[in-house]
């Protein structure tokens, strides 16, 4: 998975035109994008989608927060459809990920759903309170996280900033401490880490800059809320061919000599690191050494 494409899910002709992108998962939008009154056709839009549409793209639902009176309306609405997972907004820490898991494992239990089946991903940084909780989804383990998506939107009007950019566009301490610690917090959760919006969707050549600072640190995915973004964001996140066979290369060295720990290649000395970063890339590009 490397591009999420935020949809809408009160608008018919925007969810279609998101079926037809490239991007390869859609988030159905029931929270910032529908207004109060527009929900439960919203709601009933998405399940529609959820049952009928012929796709091969992995299929999330964004529900409003947990502390809201739409919430559970939402869930009601869409698990018997089977969305592949619920994106769940304003996420404070672990323990709101593992409340809703028991929400889910309930409504599946209702519905004939096998227990476990829908996955969950919180958008991990939308308010202050959540810069404290971003270690809390390692421990326990919740098996049906997906991921781990950062975002500034809500957290500068939760913060009261005047802006989230420097002179130069990029972020401000702030924001590049939010964004840092989702990526901690989800290596420490054994998941994904997924970049967030770029908003400015005409501007693709700040967003592919945007994309690769974030696959540099180590983002697998970016978010995207326009379907011209999807393109660039799936060649960043693409390994290249180069990249695929020096990871091959690398992989089929270590797999050859098992447990060592530093092996020499071309002259130079390659240590585990450099294995485990290489299998990132090949399982990034659904290959195998060969």
């Amino acid at each position: 998975m490397r591009s999420l494409l935020f949809v809408p899910g009160d608008d018919e002709r925007k969810l279609a035109k998101g079926l037809a992108s490239a991007a390869d998962a859609l988030i159905l939008d029931l929270e910032d994008s529908v207004s109060q009154q527009r929900k439960p056709a919203a709601r009933g839009l998405c399940a529609e989608v959820l049952r009928t549409a012929k796709t091969d793209k992995i299929l999330y639902v964004r529900i409003n927060a947990l502390d809201t009176e739409f919430a559970h309306d939402d869930l009601s609405a869409v698990v018997g459809s089977k969305p592949a997972g619920i994106m769940v907004p304003k996420c404070r820490h672990g323990a709101d990920a593992r409340t809703l898991d028991a929400l889910l494992s309930r409504l599946e239990a209702d519905a004939g759903l096998p227990v476990g089946a829908i996955g969950i991903l919180p958008i991990a940084t939308e308010t202050g309170a959540s810069m404290f909780g971003l270690g809390t989804y390692a421990e326990p383990a919740i098996p049906r996280l997906h991921g781990l998506l950062w975002g500034a939107e809500d957290l500068a009007a939760d913060l009261g900033s005047l802006g989230k950019h420097d002179a130069r566009g990029h972020y401000t301490a702030p924001y590049q401490l939010a964004r840092s610690l989702c990526l901690f917090g989800a290596a420490a959760a054994s998941t994904i880490a997924i970049d967030a919006v770029f908003v400015n969707f005409r501007d693709l050549a700040g967003l592919r800059a945007e994309a690769e600072a974030g696959l540099r640190d180590g983002f697998l995915a970016k978010a995207a809320i326009h379907p011209d973004q999807v393109g660039p964001i799936n060649e960043v996140f693409t390994p290249s061919q180069a990249d695929i066979d020096a990871a091959q290369h690398i992989v089929a060295a270590f797999d050859a000599k098992p447990g060592v720990g530093v092996v020499s290649m071309d002259g130079n000395m390659v240590d585990r690191p450099h294995y485990v970063a290489a299998q990132r890339v090949l399982a990034r590009a659904g290959k195998r050494p060969g």
